[in-house]
C-alpha cells in the first residue's frame, strides 16, 4: 500500500468568502432582494448575508425571512422604524462583529453595486494589505452609467467638497460599496457617529483615516438602480454638507482643547 500523494491528500480549499459578512440594508427592495441575495452568495458562497430591513412597506422583510428559512447563510435583522441608512449599517456592523466576521462588506441592494466585483473588493483586506477598500467610481478605471448631469454633479461635488474640508486623499467619499477589516471597524467608536444617509459614507471613511487605517480604492462601474426609485433627496444632500463642516470643526476644537491642556 502506497502513501497518498500530497495532491490527493490535500484538503479542499474553503469556499470563497469564508469569514465575510455582507451587510445589506433594505427599504422597499422587494423586487431586488431575491436576485441580489442569489448573486452575492453565488459570488461568495462561503459568506454570510445579513439583510437589515427597516420595516419595508412592500414586504421586503418577509421575503428576506423566506430566503433565510431556506438558506442558513442568510440572516435578517428587522428594525421597527426607518431610521436612516447609517443607523442600519451600524446595527448590521454590530451584529456582524458579534458573529465573528473577519471582513465586513457594505453595499446597496439595488444592483448599483455589482456583486461580481466582491472578490476584488475583499481581496486586499484578506491579503492583509488594506483595512478599508472603497469601490471607487472616481479613480482610474471607475465610472458611472445611466446617471443624469445633476446626480453626477451632486455625487462628484460632494466627494470633492469632503476631500477639501476634511483633508482626505480618497477620490470617492460618497460611495457605499466598501469592504472593512473587522478589527478596524471594531476599533472605531460607533457612539457619536452622525449616521445620516449620504453623509454616513463620508464620515466612516474620515474616522477610519484618522484612526490610521490603510485605505485603498479599487475602480468600479456604478449603475443606476435597475428597479425602484432613488432615495436621494435634497435634505440628505444638505445634511451631508452640514455634517462635513461639523466634523472638521469638532476636530479643530479637539486639537485646540488638547493644546490648552498640554
Amino acid at each position: 500500500m502506497t502513501d497518498p500523494s500530497p495532491t490527493a491528500a490535500a484538503v479542499a480549499s474553503p469556499p470563497a468568502g469564508e469569514g465575510v459578512w455582507v451587510v445589506l440594508p433594505t427599504y422597499d427592495e422587494a423586487e431586488n432582494i431575491k436576485p441580489m441575495a442569489a448573486a452575492i452568495l453565488a459570488t461568495l458562497p462561503g459568506a454570510t448575508l445579513l439583510v437589515v430591513d427597516d420595516a419595508s412597506p412592500d414586504g421586503t422583510g418577509r421575503l428576506a425571512d423566506a430566503l433565510a428559512a431556506g438558506d442558513p447563510r442568510i440572516r435578517v435583522r428587522h428594525r421597527a422604524l426607518k431610521q436612516g441608512l447609517g443607523r442600519a449599517y451600524l446595527d448590521g456592523f454590530t451584529l456582524a462583529l458579534a458573529g465573528g466576521a473577519t471582513t465586513i462588506v457594505q453595499m446597496d441592494a439595488d444592483f448599483s453595486h455589482d456583486p461580481g466585483a466582491l472578490p476584488d473588493l475583499i481581496g486586499p483586506v484578506g491579503a492583509g494589505t488594506a483595512d478599508l477598500v472603497i469601490g471607487s467610481r472616481y479613480t482610474k478605471g471607475g465610472g458611472v452609467v445611466d446617471w443624469g448631469l445633476g446626480r453626477r454633479v451632486v455625487s462628484r461635488g460632494g466627494s470633492i467638497f469632503a476631500r477639501v474640508v476634511l483633508g482626505l486623499g480618497q477620490n470617492d467619499l460618497t460611495g457605499g460599496f466598501k469592504a472593512w477589516r473587522a478589527a478596524t471597524l471594531a476599533a472605531l467608536p460607533f457612539d457619536g457617529v452622525h449616521a445620516g444617509g449620504y453623509v454616513f459614507q463620508i464620515e466612516m471613511t474620515f474616522r477610519a483615516d484618522r484612526s490610521g487605517a490603510r485605505i485603498r480604492e479599487i475602480p468600479i462601474t456604478f449603475r443606476d438602480r435597475r428597479v425602484g426609485q432613488s432615495k436621494m433627496s435634497r435634505r440628505i444632500v444638505v445634511e451631508a454638507l452640514v455634517v462635513v463642516v461639523q466634523l472638521r470643526a469638532e476636530e479643530l476644537l479637539g486639537r485646540l482643547r488638547r493644546r490648552r491642556g498640554s
